[in-house]
């Protein structure tokens, strides 16, 4: 198992908040996307390393153009990564299920996505994760046209960079930089042990204070 593959696995086992709370402890306290930023399906977790693409809206391009430069974005998407796109539009869908198919053959982990998304019902059938702001009918074809791949991009306050790792579940979607995110996942681990002790603790009667004082979180 390469190392990138374990920590995505690691990962996958944590959730948001928890390490949301590290990081912040860590001094990476702007690490969380938009709070409308949510999983299509809230019971598909999210986990892995960042690729990152950005576009933009462009009228001037003829619909096989567009075509063209969106699926030529889907050839770039690396297997085992989390796509993370920035496309800098709300007027239209940056997501539907021919893309989401081809990219969950591909074995790309996930999409997320500071804009829209179509086609939700057969996205969910997929299985295939995605992220999204909004939900639009309103598709590419036309109108928009990628940019930048493997460039930083920034969504929300939070500058997210090819490499970094990004865990996203019910509660939303975080991001480790990159240099950290081993770091950051091995207190997460310990963090959530101690929760686990804290839980039993209490479940066998220790007053929840108590508890807090004896193992140091809650």
């Amino acid at each position: 198992m390469s190392n990138d593959t374990g920590l995505t696995t690691r990962l996958e086992a944590l959730y948001t908040g928890a390490v949301h709370d590290v990081l912040r402890a860590m001094g990476h306290a702007n690490c969380v996307l938009p709070s409308e930023i949510k999983a299509l399906d809230p019971g598909k977790k999210l986990a892995g390393e960042v690729y990152t693409v950005s576009g933009h809206i462009d009228q001037t391009r003829d619909a096989h153009d567009t075509l063209v430069q969106w699926t030529g974005l889907l050839s770039k998407a690396p297997a085992g990564k989390v796509l993370v796109c920035q496309p800098n539009t709300h007027m239209v869908a940056l997501m539907g299920e021919l893309s989401a198919e081809t990219l969950h053959y591909k074995n790309v982990r996930g999409y997320v996505v500071d804009g829209g998304c179509r086609d939700t019902e057969l996205i969910l059938n997929i299985g295939f994760p995605v992220f999204c702001s909004f939900n639009t009918p309103a598709d590419i074809v036309g109108r928009w046209v990628p940019d930048r791949f493997g460039e930083p991009v920034t969504i929300g306050s939070v500058t997210i960079r090819s490499s970094d790792y990004i865990l996203g579940d019910r509660d939303g979607v975080v991001v480790l930089p990159a240099e950290v995110a081993s770091d950051a996942i091995s207190r997460t681990e310990a963090v959530v042990a101690t929760e686990n002790k804290v839980r039993t603790a209490i479940l066998d009667g220790m007053d929840p204070q108590q508890a807090y004082l004896k193992y140091g979180k809650f």
